[in-house]
């Protein structure tokens, strides 16, 4: 008979510590959940304040460039469309590259994601 209750004590034992392992990895993923939201919506939001002080920049460069570039040629015309010719250019060169730009990401963005 004291096998059986060693038995039915130690099942019983396992089942109690499965499910306070249950339990703690539940508790665990929701945690880790709550981390990788965090991390990403304020990521969303550094990255939303610094692009638009930085886009309100480059059109304010981009501005008083093509005005010298005007000024320079004696046609504003001619300097604005030689602005938009290197904003057209840049933007082929980052279309080109743009494997390696999603390859750079993977790669800082990865270990914080996975860890």
């Amino acid at each position: 008979m004291s096998v059986f209750e060693d038995v039915n004590h130690t099942a019983s034992k396992v089942s109690h510590i499965g499910e306070r392992y249950i339990r703690a990895s539940h508790q665990y993923f929701r945690l880790k959940i709550f981390q990788q939201l965090t991390l990403s919506l304020s990521l969303v939001a550094k990255v939303l304040a610094v692009g638009s002080f930085l886009f309100a920049a480059l059109v304010f460069l981009s501005i008083a460039a093509a005005l010298e570039i005007g000024n320079s040629l004696n046609s504003y015309s001619l300097g604005f469309l030689l602005v938009g010719l290197i904003y057209v250019i840049l933007c082929i060169m980052v279309y080109m590259l743009r494997s390696k730009f999603n390859s750079y990401i993977l790669k800082k963005v990865g270990p914080k994601f996975f860890n």
